[in-house]
């Protein structure tokens, strides 16, 4: 039998409604929401012939497990793992390739944050390690407001080898490192690029820091010594939306 997911929140479900229908087994919608963006998502479900119930929003608190599911969950076959061929297949449709690589980010929410700025900044593919990083979760669905169904999330089992091999289709790999000597506004970004984001609080990890092309980094002139990892990545990304515009 196929694995399911518990996915919650309208923006997500909406999502798969419109890419992938065919995942979603059953809708559960709270009986106190009743509104237009509610009634829409319902709608478009029922034209997809798929169950919806109406039960009492405690339902939905318990097998949310305190995450905020916006009065509706949906039970899905879970999405297909993406993995380096289809990486390859991306790169090669792309005349200019935008790439996300997020080298150990572990906490959903910030991956789900990731994902929603890299849909926002037109990002081809996020890539992450299959180890010792985030997965798509339900919570990473739900803070990325429907980016985790727009967004290919590619898992590869060796990030620097990975890197490597983007070289050599011609992506220019940009890492991102507070001991950088250049500000990313000061480094000429144009043509094939992957941008590379370190994890939360470590950074990149030594191997990756030394297959990019080139680091640069972020002015800070505060006290903290750092960004949010999802904060700097949507700062970072739009200045290469920027350049290369």
């Amino acid at each position: 039998m196929a694995q399911t997911d518990w996915v919650f929140g309208l923006h997500s479900i909406a999502a798969i409604l419109a890419n992938e229908p065919e995942r979603i087994l059953e809708i559960m919608v709270a009986k106190e929401r009743n509104d237009d963006r509610m009634n829409k998502v319902v709608n478009l479900a029922r034209k997809q012939r798929i169950s919806v119930q109406f039960v009492q929003r405690k339902t939905l608190d318990e097998r949310s497990k305190g995450e905020q599911h916006q009065g509706i969950m949906a039970r899905a076959k879970a999405a297909r793992v993406m993995t380096e061929a289809d990486l390859d297949t991306i790169i090669e449709n792309q005349n200019v390739p935008f790439l996300l690589v997020l080298d150990g980010v572990t906490d959903p929410h910030n991956l789900g944050a990731c994902l929603r700025n890299a849909d926002a900044a037109g990002v081809h593919a996020v890539i992450v390690p299959k180890d010792k990083s985030a997965a798509i979760t339900p919570v990473v669905r739900k803070v990325a407001v429907g980016a985790a169904e727009t967004v290919p999330l590619i898992q590869v089992t060796n990030l620097a080898r990975t890197l490597k091999q983007i070289q050599q289709q011609g992506v220019w790999v940009i890492g991102t490192a507070g001991e950088a000597e250049q500000l990313i506004y000061d480094c000429k970004i144009q043509g094939p690029t992957a941008l590379v984001m370190g994890a939360e609080g470590k950074g990149m990890r030594r191997l990756t820091r030394e297959t990019c092309d080139e680091l640069v980094k972020l002015p800070m002139a505060g006290s903290v010594s750092s960004l949010n990892v999802s904060v700097a990545t949507g700062i970072c990304l739009f200045e290469v939306v920027r350049q290369r515009a």
